[in-house]
């Protein structure tokens, strides 16, 4: 049995997914707000000057703060099945199906919120290491739970969930430079759906 490891935003879908559940979820008044006060941040993300993890971390705190979780993860749902089956790599889902039919186990590693992506995975029969939200009292923080799954802390937390000596063979698919720790602990690695030796940049 082999262990395959995929990111979601990018390499699963056509593009990152981030940005289209914040306009799904969050309040038109908060995303009008909200699109002036984040303008310089996202002006230096996309000028690489400024972390996505900052940017995450800015725009989940004050898109969600105060929300009930119930109703964030029922938009969630809705989110998984109306938006995600129209943004998916057919590539992507039929790597997918031919791991299952291997009986190779199959794991989603994503830096993406579990109020979506546990509904995605559930429908597909796969695992999920993924970024959670906090929530107290039934509303959420603003904060995530623990650290955001990123960069090293993807390949972490699949060391702590699996035993790598258990497979065969360890398979990672990743599209950014953030995936670049997920894909050293494997031994055949995809970039952008490309083996690859090593990650490029």
């Amino acid at each position: 049995m082999n262990l395959a490891l995929f990111d979601f935003d990018g390499t699963i879908t056509t593009r990152e997914m981030f940005p289209d559940f914040m306009k799904f979820a969050v309040s038109p008044v908060r995303l009008a707000i909200g699109s002036v006060l984040f303008a310089p941040l996202v002006a230096g993300y996309r000028a690489g000057l400024v972390s996505g993890s900052l940017i995450r971390a800015a725009v989940v705190a004050f898109g969600f703060r105060g929300v009930s979780e119930t109703r964030l993860r029922q938009a969630g749902l809705k989110f998984s099945r109306e938006v995600l089956p129209r943004v998916m790599r057919p590539e992507a889902l039929d790597r997918i199906l031919w791991h299952q039919a291997q009986g190779d186990t199959v794991v989603v590693v994503s830096g993406a919120l579990d109020v979506y992506l546990t509904h995605w995975c559930a429908a597909h029969g796969v695992d999920l290491i993924c970024s959670q939200l906090e929530s107290r009292n039934g509303l959420l923080t603003g904060r995530y739970e623990g650290l955001q799954c990123v960069a090293g802390e993807k390949a972490r937390r699949v060391r702590e969930h699996y035993d790598m000596s258990a497979y065969a063979t360890v398979y990672a698919y990743g599209d950014t430079i953030e995936d670049r720790e997920l894909l050293d602990i494997a031994q055949k690695k995809y970039f952008r759906w490309r083996e690859v030796a090593c990650v490029p940049g």
